[in-house]
């Protein structure tokens, strides 16, 4: 082998061992790596793969971010200890949630109420935050009107900020009752619906992704419940 080649070589072999080996920011890898966290929450890491979701919505120390409908709030504490004693995270509810949610917000997290069309946030955020949840702005019971929805998240970040969407996967071409049935949503349709409330489209992250799920029954059904096919789309406000 020339000495041209086997330069090229080794740089290529490194590249690719630095690149498996390569470990997320610090504050990311310490949020993940806190001795705070429950057992509970440390047993979903393997399925929903944090600090792979937090690097790639670029959490910074300092952020600014708005999680909605954190739910039990798995990510809230993580973006909580990511973004640190100088960045703050405002957890989004629904109005008949605020009460209960104000209770459990500790150190920089803040529960504040969810409207359509409107955050309630009191400043502006560096992200947008949510995970799993996007399907639930079709369902019928809560007869949002999806593209003030969208435009209210536009509204609430800052120039350049970003909006990470993680979500259960249908099948292309599923109707949008599909959220209502199996709660599920197809892809296409969040790219579609967000690019039309000014968002940009950066990329997508194949983190959480599963060809085997068959993406027939519900996301709740023992069969394929926490491995779901989910796909994460990272958009952005303009500058």
């Amino acid at each position: 082998m020339t000495r041209t080649l086997w330069m090229a070589a080794s740089a290529a072999l490194l590249l690719s061992v630095s690149g498996a080996q390569a470990a997320p920011p610090p504050n990311i890898a310490a949020a993940v790596a806190s001795t705070d966290r429950t057992d509970a929450d440390k047993a979903r890491d393997a399925a929903r793969k944090p600090a792979e979701m937090l690097e790639f919505a670029g959490v910074k120390p300092g952020d600014k971010v708005s999680e909605l409908i954190p739910g039990g709030g798995y990510f809230t504490r993580l973006l909580s200890a990511a973004v640190g004693p100088a960045g703050k995270v405002y957890a989004g509810v629904p109005a008949a949630d605020l009460e209960k949610a104000k209770a459990a917000a500790k150190g920089n997290v803040e529960a504040v109420a969810m409207r359509p069309g409107a955050l309630g946030l009191p400043e502006p955020v560096d992200l947008i935050f949510t995970a799993q949840n996007y399907h639930d702005f079709h369902l019928r019971r809560l007869n949002l009107d999806v593209a003030a929805v969208n435009k209210g998240l536009y509204d609430a970040l800052k120039p350049g900020g970003v909006l990470l969407i993680i979500d259960h996967a249908a099948v292309p071409g599923a109707p949008i009752e599909t959220a209502d049935t199996l709660h599920r949503i197809d892809p296409a349709v969040v790219k579609r619906e967000v690019e039309a409330a000014g968002f940009k489209f950066v990329s997508e992250n194949n983190t959480v992704r599963n060809p085997a799920d068959p993406k027939t029954a519900s996301v709740f059904d023992p069969s394929i419940r926490g491995k779901t096919d989910q796909f994460v789309y990272k958009f952005q406000k303009p500058s």
